[in-house]
């Protein structure tokens, strides 16, 4: 009996340390203050487009799903792939809840958006 108690701790212990080396935490956004004026720019047009619906630092679904660590992932949450591609054609075009932003945004605010998603 001693022995499975031992034998269990040890399996256990051993789950415990694989769960735990699967969980990577990513790399925190880089700091606002730390942005280059492209990205400064493409804050503020997060902040005027996407702020009502997206966090864009903390992990946590708002309206919309979390943008933090976006490009950091293999894919969207639709299953895209997470690039510029994808990522821009949801901006301008929509996707299921999320409203079509093109009419309210120019390609230089799209290219300043994507330069500040990109430090998430």
């Amino acid at each position: 009996m001693r022995c499975m108690r031992g034998l269990t701790g040890t399996l256990v212990g051993l789950g415990l340390a694989g769960v735990l080396a699967g969980c990577k935490q990513a790399n925190p956004p880089v700091p606002l203050e730390q942005l280059n004026p492209q990205q400064s720019r493409g804050h503020a047009v997060f902040a005027t487009h996407c702020a009502a619906c997206h966090y864009d630092r903390k992990d946590e679904a708002l309206h919309g799903p979390a943008l933090v660590g976006l490009y950091k992932k293999k894919s969207l949450p639709s299953g895209a792939p997470a690039n510029d591609e994808r990522v821009s054609a949801t901006v301008l075009h929509g996707r299921n809840l999320m409203p079509a932003m093109g009419n309210t945004m120019d390609q230089q605010d799209l290219d300043d958006l994507l330069a500040y998603l990109h430090t998430l």
